[in-house]
């Protein structure tokens, strides 16, 4: 039977091999945490390899995940769909094993990682998820109940993000959630003694988690006592402090940034090997141990999830209702109502006459979804009253404080652990603190709703800290994230409802602060279906006859469009059609058909309009149309007089409709 250090000197020489072969990577971390995980996975963590989906099956999470090798080499070992060649080509084009851990792309990792700090934010999100589901669904049947572990360095502890997540676990209670910190003194630039001086367990304590400090990391006895512990402890989240040896087994590079983030070549590996008395070839792993990691986790991981299965079927006897609406959440599945309450809201909505800021036309939303998606979990950075995403409907409601970044990424968790849609709200312009959150739910393809309000100049006396100008823009550029900005009641709805709708991306929905006017989707025939696509022809002088140009607006500059069509139609003899887009990116995800439709090429004049930087539109003008944008920060002022500072006015449309038909004002 192998020993608990041939079984981590495994983890370290695969980690060596592969670093080495792909002259690229971080040999360092797997090599100095080896010993923990090695205690961790063979002892404690409950998964199922066979099965990496097996819903009550704990998270692990690697928060530093530039030493993703460490992960790489359990996955194998234990018998995930990872192969040896897998990890030959790891950082190779697309393997499964790339630089930082990726969700989707390898079995058994739950969350993209490599930006510091976000893995264990992810984990406070998946941690959260898991109390909140036990809570609404445990009876004398615990079918919720797992553990999320995480391992992280001191690069996560130096990132803000890891302030705002740690001090919202504390406040939560998070027992079920156990961190390893890898106290190794070590970052790229070398010992962090000279910026990094933080006494880490009273900083934990201050956040309310219990902390057990002075862990021998190489010391497989004390790791062991140290995890039973943690899963002792009621009502707090754990942090293990391990002190360890960054390149553990190097003889010239242990200890030093030199076994950070390069390989540590072959003679160093030959030598390493020697001293750690592995006298094996690259990427060898004797049968002995191979088979030992494999029994282990294979029958431990059948026997977890057929004991859950078992537990499962007297919950589903006693619980019918409850088991069955806790598989459709898991599933990800819309209720059977579905359908018929949509066309309920969307018949009550269209009667709305109202004029609505769409942050309030978002709240009625809100509350016509929350009364029967009971999985709809919001919450605001502080700002509930002005984003206005507390509904009357909510059982559940999450004040995250003053914390945008750690809101954003602990929404994240929620989405990857299952149970729950999260949506949160803050102001537009402070998607600045979040935006890196925001770009990994983009990569992850997870379903995240961000709820951004005060979404221009209209914002007013605020002045221009608070009023965004690249926001939109910024947003728009980042691969597949759907950004809506609504102009009215219907719209809004239909943003939420693709926001609901769309499991494979995040949606952002921009919102204004000030009333705007109803527009009419029905005077030409019902045009909802073509809001949903994106973008869709609101209005025409004459249908039967091509426009002389085309507007093109979204949220609260669709009203100033539609203001400047009479001018242009009575004063000008112009045919308009005014293009309501509320979400580029959908629009240009449909058939080219549909798109000459809206926007036919020979139609040249073309104006687009938004309270935002100009940057994105001009390929929707081409090179004969205009933008009417703001490519210059805001004022402090009546949000109308910002408005016609900056030339968002209806004279200034015409104006420009009349120079790009060089007809002379």
């Amino acid at each position: 039977m192998p020993t608990r250090k041939e079984l981590a000197n495994s983890i370290r020489a695969l980690a060596m091999d592969a670093v080495q072969k792909a002259n690229s990577g971080h040999p360092g971390m797997p090599m100095g945490m080896a010993d923990i995980a090695e205690v961790l996975w063979n002892d404690f963590y409950h998964h199922n390899p066979s099965n990496p989906h097996f819903f009550n099956r704990d998270r692990f999470i690697l928060s530093n995940g530039h030493g993703s090798m460490l992960q790489y080499a359990l996955l194998y070992l234990t018998g995930y769909d990872v192969t040896l060649d897998d990890l030959k080509n790891f950082r190779q084009l697309h393997s499964k094993t790339p630089g930082h851990p990726e969700f989707g792309i390898t079995p058994g990792v739950e969350t993209t990682t490599g930006p510091l700090g976000q893995g264990l934010a992810h984990a406070v999100g998946m941690a959260f998820c898991e109390k909140l589901l036990a809570k609404e669904f445990n009876r004398e049947f615990h079918v919720v109940d797992h553990y999320t572990y995480v391992f992280l360095g001191d690069g996560c502890l130096m990132e803000g993000i890891s302030h705002e997540a740690c001090s919202l676990a504390g406040t939560w209670k998070l027992n079920k959630l156990i961190a390893f910190y890898d106290d190794n003194h070590i970052s790229i630039d070398g010992n962090v003694k000279d910026w990094f001086t933080d006494n880490t367990p009273e900083r934990f304590r201050a956040y309310h988690w219990h902390v057990i400090d002075n862990i021998d990391g190489h010391n497989p006895e004390q790791i062991l006592e140290a995890i039973k512990q943690a899963q002792q402890i009621k009502e707090k989240p754990v942090l293990i402090c391990c002190k360890t040896t960054i390149g553990y087994g190097s003889p010239n590079k242990a200890g030093s940034c030199d076994a950070h983030g390069s390989p540590l070549g072959e003679e160093e590996i030959k030598l390493s090997k020697q001293k750690l008395n592995w006298h094996y070839g690259a990427f060898e792993i004797p049968e002995e141990i191979l088979s030992t990691w494999r029994e282990n986790a294979k029958h431990k991981g059948q026997r977890l999830e057929s004991d859950w299965q078992k537990l499962f079927e007297q919950y589903q006897s006693a619980y019918p209702d409850l088991a069955k609406e806790l598989m459709r959440r898991v599933d990800k599945k819309m209720p059977e109502n579905y359908e018929n309450k949509l066309e309920e809201i969307i018949a009550e909505f269209s009667k709305s006459t109202e004029n609505l800021a769409t942050r309030k036309a978002s709240q009625n939303c809100i509350n016509s979804f929350s009364a029967f998606l009971p999985e709809l979990l919001g919450g605001s950075a502080d700002l509930t009253h002005s984003n206005l995403t507390l509904s009357k409907n909510s059982q559940q409601y999450i004040y995250y404080g003053v914390r945008e970044f750690g809101m954003s990424a602990i929404m994240c968790g929620i989405a990857l652990h299952g149970g729950y849609i999260p949506f949160g709200g803050t102001f537009l312009t402070f998607c600045d603190y979040a935006r890196n959150a925001v770009r990994l739910a983009a990569l992850m393809n997870i379903q995240v709703i961000y709820v951004y309000t005060h979404d221009s100049i209209g914002l007013g006396e605020d002045g221009p800290t608070h009023q965004p100008i690249e926001h939109i823009t910024m947003l728009r550029a980042t691969p597949n994230l759907h950004v809506w900005r609504p102009c009215d009641l219907m719209e809004t709805f239909a943003a939420w409802q693709s926001a609901l709708e769309t499991k494979l991306s995040p949606s952002c929905l921009l919102l204004s602060r000030q009333n705007l006017l109803p527009q009419d989707h029905m005077s030409i025939h019902n045009k909802y279906k073509e809001i949903k696509k994106g973008g869709y022809m609101l209005y025409q002088t004459k249908t039967d006859k091509d426009p002389d140009v085309i507007l093109i607006a979204t949220g609260s500059e669709v009203s100033l469009a539609m203001s400047s069509v009479k001018i242009l139609e009575e004063k000008h003899q112009k045919n308009v059609r005014v293009v309501s887009m509320p979400c580029v990116e959908i629009f240009l995800s449909q058939d080219k058909a549909y798109i000459e439709k809206i926007l036919p090429e020979n139609i040249t004049h073309r104006i687009a309009i938004e309270a935002g930087a100009s940057l994105s539109w001009h390929r929707m003008v081409g090179t004969k149309g205009k933008v009417l944008g703001i490519d210059r920060f805001g004022e402090s002022a009546p949000a109308k007089e910002v408005y016609s500072d900056v030339g968002m006015t209806t004279d200034h449309i015409v104006q420009l409709v009349l120079s790009v038909m060089d007809i002379s004002v």
